[in-house]
């Protein structure tokens, strides 16, 4: 199935369904990576900031809404269909390049432009 690296999946958030994503905890395919510390939903541009704390020394790393899988609001955590080493390895972030098309290029040819995974 193809979607839209930088929009929240259908299956994922419908409409108006989408709600603060602050603090809540991020899974990687293999583990806990840190918490949510802010989130857009800006047509063609969503993503997450995850502040990881201690797990890559206080790194930041912004992730494409494509990337996420589900959605937990009962438990407050957000699944993403990366690896830990996937992220950990993502071009770094910096928040005076957050809404820079070219560092949106970046992530988005290191996450994978319309993957399908």
């Amino acid at each position: 199935m193809q979607y839209d690296l930088w929009s929240y999946r259908v299956d994922v958030a419908d409409a108006g369904e989408l709600m603060n994503l602050t603090g809540y905890g991020v899974e990687a395919t293999d583990g806990h990576i840190g918490k949510v510390d802010d989130a857009t939903d800006e047509i063609g541009s969503s993503h997450i900031v995850v502040d990881t704390g201690p797990w890559i020394f206080g790194k930041k790393v912004m992730l494409p809404a494509g990337t996420i899988t589900r959605i937990d609001h009962q438990e407050r955590d957000v699944y993403v269909d990366r690896t830990k080493d996937e992220i950990k390895n993502a071009p770094e972030y910096d928040e005076r390049f957050r809404k820079d098309p070219d560092y949106h290029g970046r992530l988005g040819d290191y996450y994978g432009r319309g993957a399908s995974r």
